[in-house]
């Protein structure tokens, strides 16, 4: 099995011996549960799912799990969640393996299953060496290097969302830091810059679209950009400035040249991502090609990746 949990939503997936996607369950992330309870839930799902295909625990022959978490990974230990602040200091693989007996259980990042899944799988094969990037609540980076994910000395490398972008400015992120990239342009902090102008006095179509200044979310952000406001042009703006120098901060460390881009926030198009690019470019001194290609998964990527830690753990399970 593999499960991707997000920070609005779990999807957990059942796969046969030859890598099929054979079921599959959603059921939304609850960001205020403590970790005992989160990962009770879970337990639920996955025993309602494999009773949904008429399988006892017995025929589970592992599960893969990626959270949006700095997790030490030979420990499956989760540290802290940015987007599930109550997901912390929590030894996951060990609860989850007492509440499954016999079932081996593996813990990664969001954002390196998934870069496993699409460099195997997806839009980065034939590629060695990938970077792949969800830009959707979070914003992180899945790292390959030499056909293998790269987690670092504790796990956690790829954090990259996390660097910081202006040192004691703008918002507080989850990760506890003020001014980090993740609060200046993903999904879930653009809406609280959004909000806090608004408090401050701005006008905005965004209100109105949404019912209220508490129910705005990046779809309200798109449908006001597309008629002109300037709020909404002044957010999508300081997205597409901070997303193109994390990009091109990326690309001077790495020196990798594909990048794979998944995420909601991929659905705004060349709204976003065309800014991005030219604020990339402008940046670029040589001319060699980089690549920027969407991710081909779609909402499969988490699953198929975090079963792939299972393949790749124990190899044939026949």
């Amino acid at each position: 099995m593999g499960i991707d949990v997000g920070g609005t939503k779990i999807a957990c997936g059942l796969f046969d011996e030859e890598k099929n996607l054979i079921a599959r369950r959603r059921c939304p992330s609850d960001p205020a549960l403590p970790p005992e309870a989160f990962f009770d839930g879970l337990v639920r799902e996955i025993r309602t799912l494999l009773e949904e295909q008429s399988l006892g625990l017995d025929k589970l022959r592992g599960i893969g799990l990626g959270m949006p978490s700095f997790i030490r990974f030979e420990q499956g230990y989760i540290v802290k969640t940015s987007n599930l602040v109550n997901i912390r200091d929590f030894p996951a693989k060990t609860y989850l393996m007492e509440k499954l007996p016999g079932v081996p259980v593996i813990l990664d990042n969001d954002a390196h299953v998934a870069a496993l899944a699409e460099n195997r799988f997806g839009a980065g094969r034939g590629f060695k060496n990938m970077l792949y990037c969800p830009i959707s609540t979070g914003i992180a980076t899945g790292i390959i290097i030499n056909g293998k994910v790269f987690r670092g000395t504790y796990g956690w490398a790829g954090e990259t969302g996390h660097m910081i972008a202006t040192p004691g400015e703008g918002l507080v992120c989850g990760c506890g830091n003020q001014g980090c990239f993740m609060s200046w342009c993903s999904g879930s902090m653009i809406i609280k810059h959004i909000r806090n102008w608004i408090a401050q006095g701005e006008k905005t179509l965004m209100t109105g679209l949404a019912g209220g200044t508490a129910h705005i979310d990046c779809l309200h952000l798109e449908a006001a950009y597309d008629r002109g406001d300037p709020l909404a042009a002044r957010a999508l703006d300081q997205m597409a400035r901070y997303m193109g120098l994390w990009f091109f901060n990326l690309y001077v460390t790495f020196n990798i040249d594909c990048f794979v881009l998944g995420g909601g926030l991929l659905n705004m198009g060349d709204r976003l991502l065309g800014p991005v690019r030219r604020i990339f470019d402008s940046y670029n001194r040589n001319d060699m090609p980089v690549y920027f290609k969407p991710a081909e998964l779609a909402d499969r990527f988490g699953m198929i990746g975090a079963a792939e830690l299972i393949f790749e753990e124990y190899g044939s399970l026949v």
